[in-house]
Formats: structure tokens, C-alpha cells, sequence
């Protein structure tokens, strides 16, 4: 059995290498800046510090594109926008294995492709540009709208030091951060679709991407000083508009507003952030009005990179606390009246050999209160007792044999799974079967 895994990874990867393109492709902001992928990045999605300078100044630098401009007066407007569209796309492929398969499943599943995006990635015009992705994926089998970023962005100063200050608008509460120890961008930068995952979560961590939308506005004095706050509605993609809310199970009351404050230090070999960050929601599920529930997610997170020649060291952790009121949820039967809350935390290490070859290793968990309604009892899926710890560690190497092509290898290694290390689910499955491969390559152009 060791020996048919072995074979099935290594023809995999073989075939992966058999279709690398020989030559260099450049994403969107490559060909708008004239900078390789390296001048913003350690290796994407993680960010330098000239790659989060480019992002809070709205992704606009031109340096070496050309524009089309016209000069305003009082009765017309100026024009200020790229020659050329800032178009880019990314074409990923994978194979995912479990420990044990799941019943009546295909193990090592391979999906060709796993996702397809198409990004508007660069300046729109002066001051204004975006990140604005639309992903295909084969399970849904059709086209959506993934992460989605556009800013505003303009600076002066203040007390004699420069003040960068902006707008965004996006549809995924930690999008708009600058630093890779928040969830939006944060560890591990891939993830299988095909695999089981703990069903606890905060809320600040994914439940409600891409299905809100958010404007908000930031500041960055001195390049050290960042505070950004948004406010968020929910935004049902693929519901009948105006929406009842009979989709989802979070339909936003009012407003959620969603704060980040950070502190970073740049030097010469060495930079470092400290901050924190957290959202507050009251939710109605499954309906537009009646019983609420109400979620208060807060934490502080950190980020040390460290230089060594053409290495990078990076440590990155965050903490997440969530107390929730789920009184809605309760009306409806689907959890226990009183007081819930969650704990999360995420610490991991990455070591980049240049910008050819990178290693991490992360630890999570996820804790908090016991609910059999909250989190049933199924096969696979569920828990046996309604527990919410999850605890594992997922190891993963990178080669970019070019900096736009990603060849991937990762494994998540769980010794806790929905409450449970042995038999958590009460139909025979243990923590550990959940422990997953993936081999991934992903083409950037």
C-alpha cells in the first residue's frame, strides 16, 4: 500500500514537471510595475515589505507601464488608466488523499483543474486599483466570485511624517490586511476542497467570505502605524436579490464592523508586527429578521521576518476569542440556549531557501463549548459528544522552479478531530484517518 502512495505522488509530480512552460509568464502586477514577482512578494501569497507598501497605496504603481491621460479643467474630468488591461489568471491542479478513505469515496482524488481564476489585478486609474478575483471550480462547476479587493488610496502628512490613507472595498473580513498572520491570508496558503475539515470555527476565520460585502477605510502614518476599521452587509452571491436569507445561516442585523490596528518596525534584516484585530455581528439565521445571534471575535497576532543573505525566516501567530449569544440558533433548535464561545490559535514558522524552495510547520487548535445541536452527531462530518476541539500540526514544502509556477507537496497531521480522538464521529472514525496529503501545482500568468 506505502509503495502504490509512493508511485501515485511521484507520477503525479512527474506529470506536473512534464508541463511546466518554458518561459517566464508575469502576473498582472509584474507587468504593470516591471518587477519580478519577488519585489513583493517572499513567495505568494506571502507579502515583503515593498509588496504591503504596494497594496496599502492601492495597488497603483506604474512604474514601467504606459498610460492613456488627459489633463482635467473645470468642465472636464482627467483620465488617468493603464494601456493595457490588467488581466491575470491562475490554473491549479491537485491530488488529495486521506488516511483512511472516506466511505464509499475515491482516495487520492485528482482534480484537473481544482480551481481556474481570472483576476482585474493592478490600477484602475489615479489612486484607485483592485484585487478582484472570479474563481471556477469543479465541484460547483461553473464560475463565482472569489476574493475581491478595490482601494483608494492618497497620503500627506502629519507631524512631519507621511500619513498613506484609503478606502476599501471588499467581500471578506482580513482581505484588506497588510501582514500573512490573519486568516484571509494566513497559514496554510493552501487547502484541499476534498478533504474532511473540523466544523468549529470562528467567524472572523472564512464563514463569511465572499458572502459580504464591506467598505471600509485605513490609515498607515510612517510606515508604522496601521489602523483600518470596515463595515460589513451580508451579500448573498447566487441568492435571489432582494434576499430573504432563507440561504444562509448568518444574515447580518445592521452592520459588522470589523477593526485591525498594527504596529511594525522595518529594519535592514528584520521587521516585525504586533497588532490585533476583531469583528462583532448579530445574526438572524436562515431569515432576514427574528431571534438573533451575536458573535464577538477579537485577538492579537504577530509576524517576525528575518533576513539571511537571500533567505527569509518568517514566524507568524495569531489567537482568536469568540463569544457568541446564540439565541437565534436556539429558537430554530439548532444549538443550546447560553452563553458559547470558541478559542482559536494558529502559530507557524517558514523558512524560504531564496525564492526556489520554502518549508513550514503549523500547529492549530480550536476549542470551546460543547453543543450536540450545535455540532450533531455523522459520519465523517460530525461529533460524538457536540465537541468543538480540533488540534493538529500541517507540515508543507514549496518549489518554484519559476516564481510564477507553484509545485507543492503538504500534510495535515490531526490528533483531535470534532471533539474526539478516536471514534469522534460514533460511526468508527478516529482523528488520525482525517490526516491528509495534497499535492498541488499551481500556474500563475
Amino acid at each position: 500500500m506505502r509503495h502504490r502512495i509512493l508511485l501515485c505522488a511521484a507520477t503525479f509530480v512527474a506529470g506536473v514537471w512534464g508541463v511546466v512552460p518554458d518561459a517566464l509568464a508575469l502576473p498582472s502586477y509584474a507587468r504593470q510595475t516591471g518587477l519580478p514577482c519577488s519585489g513583493c512578494h517572499t513567495t505568494p501569497p506571502e507579502l515583503n515589505s515593498a509588496g504591503r507598501l504596494f497594496k496599502v497605496m492601492a495597488y497603483i504603481d506604474r512604474s514601467l507601464n504606459k498610460s492613456i491621460t488627459a489633463e482635467p479643467d473645470k468642465r472636464r474630468a482627467p483620465l488617468n488608466m493603464l494601456e493595457t488591461l490588467p488581466l491575470s489568471a491562475f490554473f491549479e491542479t491537485s491530488m488529495t488523499s486521506t488516511k483512511v478513505p472516506q466511505p464509499d469515496t475515491q482516495n487520492w482524488n485528482f482534480q484537473f483543474p481544482q480551481d481556474f481564476s481570472l483576476f482585474l489585478a493592478g490600477a484602475w486609474t489615479s489612486h484607485i486599483g483592485s484585487f478582484l478575483q472570479v474563481t471556477y471550480n469543479t465541484q460547483d462547476d461553473h464560475f463565482t466570485a472569489d476574493n475581491t479587493d478595490i482601494r483608494y488610496a492618497n497620503k500627506t502628512t502629519l507631524s512631519g511624517k507621511e500619513l498613506v490613507y484609503g478606502l476599501t472595498l471588499n467581500n471578506n473580513p482580513t482581505l484588506e490586511d497588510l501582514w500573512n498572520s490573519t486568516p484571509a491570508w494566513g497559514y496554510p496558503f493552501i487547502a484541499p476542497n476534498g478533504a474532511p475539515t473540523p466544523s468549529a470555527a470562528p467567524i472572523i476565520n472564512g464563514r463569511l467570505a465572499q458572502d459580504v460585502a464591506g467598505l471600509g477605510a485605513y490609515t498607515m502614518w510612517d510606515q508604522h502605524v496601521y489602523f483600518a476599521g470596515t463595515l460589513y452587509r451580508s451579500d448573498h452571491v447566487g441568492d435571489a436579490q432582494p434576499t430573504t436569507g432563507t440561504c444562509c445561516t448568518y444574515n447580518i442585523q445592521g452592520a459588522a464592523p470589523y477593526w485591525r490596528l498594527a504596529f511594525q518596525q522595518n529594519a535592514r534584516t528584520a521587521s516585525l508586527e504586533v497588532g490585533a484585530y476583531g469583528i462583532h455581528m448579530k445574526s438572524t439565521p436562515g431569515a432576514v429578521s427574528g431571534a438573533e445571534d451575536s458573535y464577538t471575535d477579537f485577538g492579537p497576532d504577530i509576524e517576525y521576518d528575518r533576513t539571511f543573505g537571500k533567505d527569509v525566516l518568517s514566524l507568524r501567530g495569531t489567537y482568536v476569542r469568540e463569544n457568541a449569544a446564540l439565541v437565534g440558533s436556539a429558537a430554530n433548535g439548532a444549538a443550546d440556549p447560553g452563553p458559547h464561545h470558541l478559542n482559536a490559535s494558529n502559530v507557524n514558522a517558514e523558512y524560504h531557501l531564496g525564492n526556489r524552495l520554502s518549508g513550514a510547520l503549523g500547529w492549530f487548535l480550536t476549542d470551546g463549548t460543547n453543543d450536540p445541536l450545535l455540532y450533531p452527531q455523522a459520519a465523517v462530518s460530525g461529533s460524538a459528544n457536540g465537541g468543538a476541539r480540533s488540534e493538529g500540526i500541517s507540515a508543507n514544502v514549496s518549489y518554484w522552479p519559476f516564481q510564477n509556477v507553484d509545485l507543492a507537496v503538504q500534510y495535515t497531521d490531526y490528533t483531535r478531530f470534532n471533539g474526539g480522538s478516536t471514534n469522534y464521529d460514533d460511526a468508527g472514525r478516529n482523528a488520525s484517518n482525517n490526516n491528509t496529503v495534497y499535492l498541488l501545482a499551481r500556474f500563475v500568468f
